[in-house]
């Protein structure tokens, strides 16, 4: 028997979870507590402007050739709803036979991803924010260390996009502050790919 509420993603038995590959890592920007290591067969990171928001923002695309790590978290209550307002912009998708976890529990699981159609290029009026890129590989530095945060910019594509300096004035809203060793290795990153920045010093 399917459940309605859940869109035909999770059945009336199992708990829902939710793949995160992105801010979900950082741990100190939500509060889901049930958060276990997993990883998605077949995915890669991009990054992607949409017209719901005003910078680019990752999402996972299609790639058999690829694996990318993060966590499922538990959706609270079950209730995709109230999490499909957080992940707006975002369609969510069906990937329990992609993603590898630890759960011993049966669970339908999750993957959010801004659909072809609602997607393209950043541009330098919508450009990867480093205060969102510094909570996603800080949150990876965490939880994989320097060779799972490595392989983050490795599994995703984009990187010719423009980068805003806005550390000193934060627009993305779960900013954290990072140490100086985690500066150093965003930074150093960067510097490898070679990206280009606008606006900040």
């Amino acid at each position: 028997m399917t459940c309605i509420k859940c869109y035909g993603i999770c059945s009336l038995m199992d708990h829902a979870y939710f793949f995160g590959y992105g801010s979900l890592v950082n741990r100190a920007t939500h509060s889901f507590s049930d958060t276990h290591h997993a990883t998605a067969k077949g995915w890669r990171r991009a990054w992607r402007q949409t017209s719901q928001r005003r910078a680019c923002y990752l999402t996972a695309v299609p790639d058999i050739t690829c694996e990318i790590s993060g966590l499922i978290a538990h959706v609270p209550n079950d209730d995709w709803a109230a999490l499909d307002i957080r992940e707006r912009g975002y369609a969510r998708l069906p990937a329990n036979s992609a993603i590898s976890h630890p759960l011993q529990t049966p669970a339908s699981l999750a993957i959010y991803a801004i659909a072809p159609e609602n997607q393209s290029d950043p541009t330098r009026e919508t450009p990867i924010l480093l205060s969102y890129l510094d909570v996603v590989i800080q949150g990876y530095l965490q939880e994989f260390g320097e060779d799972g945060a490595a392989q983050f910019f490795a599994t995703t594509s984009g990187w010719d996009a423009p980068v805003l300096n806005d550390r000193a004035s934060p627009v993305y809203p779960r900013h954290q502050v990072l140490t100086p060793a985690e500066t150093a290795f965003v930074d150093g990153q960067l510097a490898a790919l070679n990206v280009g920045f606008i606006g900040g010093s």
